[in-house]
């Protein structure tokens, strides 16, 4: 198994990637969010890749035009399909084994892959998919800000701070009242994500961190379809060492179950 990098055409651009190449039918696309370059924050991409492979996987992350090595414009998440979908053409290419293809992204990478409907694979894994119009838009919806204090009020600890000061009450009574106002109808990205996942017609499994305001706010608006999994300590980068191993299993999973159905014919 070695580590080799590639490069690919998008629309008059030249893309680069690594791909992690193992033998077996079944391969990991990952999606990079943001303006992430492929190896991911402190490498974190290039280990799930180096981890997918040991388990017998091909993995394969790229650059989007306009970022990291890559040539071409940045058109942001929502213009990311034709290179999502140029990669799993050259992941297909490279690797002509290659059967089945699932595809990870985080954040506004997983908003990518359910606006593409999927893109052509034949599952995805998306994680805290970003779901506010505009960049600044991240208030709290109010289904979170209810759960937020409904769990402070069961710790002991939160509730002596609380009946010590008026002033903590009144901060606390505030934010209750304007929580249990009528939540604003959810935005056009949220309708055009789940129109697009509606028509995929492979597996799809949703990780949300309980500790990520930007996945609590995707759930609290969803009504797709999807496998909805909340990862309990985890936050929006699943950096802690038991959320990694969270996220390994889910990505590892879904693949495990597209081998398992090649399997059964």
């Amino acid at each position: 198994m070695t580590r080799r990098f590639l490069s690919f055409t998008c629309e008059g651009a030249i893309l680069q990637a690594t791909l992690d190449e193992a033998p077996g039918p079944v391969g990991l696309l990952i999606v990079s969010g943001g303006n992430e370059i492929r190896s991911g924050a402190f490498g974190g991409q290039a280990d799930l890749a180096k981890a997918m492979q040991a388990c017998g996987y091909s993995v394969m992350r790229f650059d989007r035009r306009g970022i990291g090595d890559s040539g071409g414009e940045n058109g942001g998440f929502q213009g990311s399909a034709p290179d999502i979908r140029a990669a799993i053409a050259a992941f297909r290419d490279e690797c002509p084994a290659l059967s089945r293809v699932v595809a990870y992204g985080n954040c506004d990478a997983a908003s990518a892959l359910m606006l593409s409907g999927g893109a052509g694979c034949d599952g995805v894994v998306l994680s805290n998919p970003w779901p506010f119009e505009a960049d600044g838009e991240t208030g709290t919806p109010p289904a979170v800000a209810r759960a937020r204090y409904a769990e402070r009020f069961r710790q002991p600890r939160a509730l002596g701070r609380f009946a010590s000061g008026g002033k903590i009450l009144a901060r606390l009574f505030k934010a209750l009242r304007a929580s249990v106002g009528s939540a604003p109808a959810p935005s056009r990205l949220m309708r055009d994500m789940e129109s697009a996942l509606d028509d995929f017609g492979g597996e799809t499994t949703i990780l949300i961190s309980s500790l990520d305001r930007t996945g609590q706010a995707f759930n609290a608006d969803w009504r797709g379809d999807g496998h909805i999994v909340t990862v309990d300590g985890a936050d929006h980068a699943f950096s802690g060492r038991e959320a990694r191993a969270q996220l390994y299993d889910a990505i590892g999973s879904a693949l495990h179950e597209q081998a398992r159905q090649l399997d059964m014919g």
